[in-house]
């Protein structure tokens, strides 16, 4: 059987051309071939050959292929109405030679739609009747370059041959993995980790285990994760471009490829390991996840935290009331992104774990959907267990629901459970089913794991910290500030600190002041203190650009982006800050500090006037700010943090040679 493969051109949702609302394509008028909803508009060469034509309005390009086949890529439906103002930016012109993959154009999707013209990309084997018997489309979700279609070619037309040039030294080696594996036509995509090239194919039972094995340069098969994995050693990334470079761009992932090397490293480099050094780096590569995650949202927390700053201070020198619609609309403005943070970081956490990034994100809207939000806040308590309310159940099972709104750790822990869940399922659903049941499985597991499962254990845990945090302050508010001061922005890392609030919230509506809250309060400034330190001390420009910011958000009582984008990141200057903290807590919790308001760090300066008349609270709140904010900078400047240490936080290239050393 003679067989060739077609390149997706964009990426999104690939249909059969019997479901393209256009006549002429899905009644095959125009020949053989599938349909694309995009959900991206750059366009790639579905084929290695020349350009044969370009339409004046640029919604059709046509391909002549090195095997023969003519494919016409045909974007959007209706779409040559738009000649005047064409929504495309094509970069080939007629007789160009390109290979499969090939950046071509870029469609404007937005522009398309807001026409009333279908998006629709409509790819068809025009001269199907002379060379084509069947073409199978691969149906589901696509990205662009991948395989889209395998065609089956008549008897008469010869398939192109495999070059044997193609993969320099090992393209012999190449050639021969391939045709044991059963040949182009079993493999789905391939990718690689430090030492083992890893195929998807499409039946396993047509390799050939002991073929691969008795191949020189092969050191061992092995079958796992619905992967078939032949075992290369040092040379696996030059063996694994030269397969590509037989099979075509659109069988290679390397996004995939980089994450599969990244674990492996750290697999080879665990075994090595003495139990002390897993401590560690379990640690560390916690942190690594955590602030990975976060990275891409800081700019906008850091952004959010100044607003809700101005909104603090405005309210406190009472320019804006918190009745008004004025108040509602700024106060949303910056809070939007904390109460949906859940969202943001599946969406973040998953492509850093592995997993689906929508998939996660979705499972974040679960957790913030306002109907589970109301019960968690204002749910009826029907009971308690181990320490946690009741407020709902699930087909009978009595459940503690907790507030997901600006968490990140359990959001973290279920993209990592996603990572572990999504290739089983992948590989026990059968492929035609796998689009509708892996998201509904993993949606349905998942969110259940953390609002059963997670959440409360997190909430028993911080019901605890609170009680004892409480019973410390009660036997000597100095110890508790020192502890609270040095290990509170670490619950929050976790998620644990909200047991605390509560206490604040309702020391606050009870008696009008909070203790408790003046104590955190010092926690934030000391964040602050260590970032600025490093913002004044990095000749780094996107540190710089990263800690100023950051810097006036922690002043301003929000702390995420100190912490999250510099101060945990590059570890030392969390340590330093949150002794900082331990100084200022400590302080305050001796000199009685009290709150009356719930804006907290410098901006909240009024928060610490006592409505009854200026007391010793405020000359406190000074005193004990200045100390923790002079002792994180001082201790930052001297031993946090140095532009070292961003050289030493590795790139993805930078682990995987370091996976290669660990290797050899």
């Amino acid at each position: 059987m003679k067989q060739v493969h077609l390149l997706t051109p964009v990426a999104g949702q690939l249909v059969p051309l019997a479901s393209v609302h256009d006549p002429v394509f899905s009644q095959g008028m125009m020949g053989q071939g599938f349909g694309i909803e995009p959900t991206d508009g750059q366009v790639v060469a579905p084929i290695s050959g020349k350009v044969t034509m370009v339409a004046a309005s640029l919604h059709a390009i046509g391909f002549k292929g090195d095997n023969g086949l003519e494919v016409l890529v045909h974007l959007g439906i209706d779409t040559v109405e738009l000649a005047d103002q064409p929504p495309f930016k094509v970069n080939v012109q007629v007789g160009e030679t390109v290979t499969a993959g090939d950046k071509i154009a870029m469609m404007d999707l937005a522009a398309i739609a807001s026409a009333n013209k279908a998006t629709t990309v409509i790819m068809a084997v025009t001269n199907s009747t002379d060379m084509v018997t069947k073409l199978t489309p691969e149906v589901g979700e696509v990205r662009a370059g991948v395989v889209g279609a395998v065609v089956e070619l008549k008897e008469h037309v010869d398939a192109p041959p495999i070059v044997k040039g193609k993969g320099g030294k090992y393209a012999e080696l190449a050639i021969q993995i391939i045709a044991q594996v059963g040949g182009p036509v079993n493999i789905k995509s391939v990718i690689h980790c430090i030492t083992r090239v890893r195929f998807y194919l499409k039946d396993e039972s047509q390799a050939n285990d002991e073929g691969i094995r008795n191949l020189k340069g092969v050191i061992d098969v092995a079958k796992a994760g619905g992967q078939y994995q032949v075992v290369i050693g040092p040379a696996v990334t030059d063996v694994y471009d030269a397969i590509v470079a037989q099979l075509g761009p659109g069988f290679g992932d390397a996004d995939a490829s980089a994450i599969a090397t990244e674990k492996e490293a750290n697999r080879l480099a665990w075994q090595k390991m003495t139990p002390w050094q897993k401590v560690k780096h379990g640690f560390s590569s916690l942190i690594g996840v955590i602030t990975g995650s976060m990275i891409p949202v800081i700019g906008l927390l850091a952004a959010s935290g100044i607003l809700k700053g101005i909104l603090s201070l405005l309210t406190n020198f009472k320019l804006v009331s918190a009745t008004t619609p004025t108040y509602v609309i700024i106060n949303a403005m910056g809070d939007s992104v904390f109460y949906f943070l859940p969202i943001f970081v599946g969406f973040t956490a998953a492509k850093k774990l592995g997993s689906d990034p929508v998939i996660m994100g979705i499972i974040g809207g679960v957790l913030t959907y306002p109907a589970i939000v109301g019960m968690a806040t204002t749910g009826k308590v029907t009971g308690h267990l181990l320490g946690m309310a009741i407020n709902a159940n699930f087909f009978g099972i009595p459940v503690h629901v907790a507030s997901y709104t600006y968490s990140i750790f359990p959001m973290i822990a279920g993209a990592w459970l996603a990572s572990k869940l999504e290739p089983w399922l992948k590989r026990v659903i059968p492929t035609v089913l796998r689009m509708i049941f892996v998201p509904l499985f993993e949606v349905v597991i998942i969110s259940g794991v953390i609002i059963i499962v997670l959440g409360p254990i997190i909430t028993a845990l911080s019901g605890a910290l609170a009680a004892g945090i409480v019973a410390i302050y009660k036997l000597s508010p100095a110890i508790s500030g020192l502890i609270i001061g040095g290990f509170y922005q670490v619950l929050v890392i976790f998620g644990l600190h909200w047991a605390i609030i509560p206490i604040v919230v309702n020391d606050i509506t009870t008696t009008g002041h909070s203790y408790l809250n003046a104590i955190v309060s010092a926690t934030m400034v000391a964040q602050g203190g260590a970032v600025l330190a490093i913002a004044l001390k990095s000749k780094v420009a996107n540190i710089k650009e990263l800690a100023w910011p950051a810097t006036i958000s922690a002043f301003c009582g929000v702390t995420e982006p100190a912490m999250y984008g510099i101060n945990l990141k590059y570890g030392r200057a969390f340590i330093t800050a949150s002794i900082g903290g331990a100084v200022g807590g400590f302080l305050t919790g001796l000199f009685n500090v009290n709150m009356w308001g719930f804006a907290g760090s410098l901006i909240g300066a009024t928060s610490f006037f006592n409505p009854k008349g200026l007391d010793f609270s405020f000359y406190g709140f000074l005193i004990a700010s200045a100390a923790d904010l002079i002792v994180a900078f001082a201790l930052t400047w001297m031993f946090g943090f140095s532009d070292n240490d961003v050289k030493n936080v590795k790139t993805a290239p930078e682990k995987k040679h370091l996976g290669q050393q660990v290797a050899n």
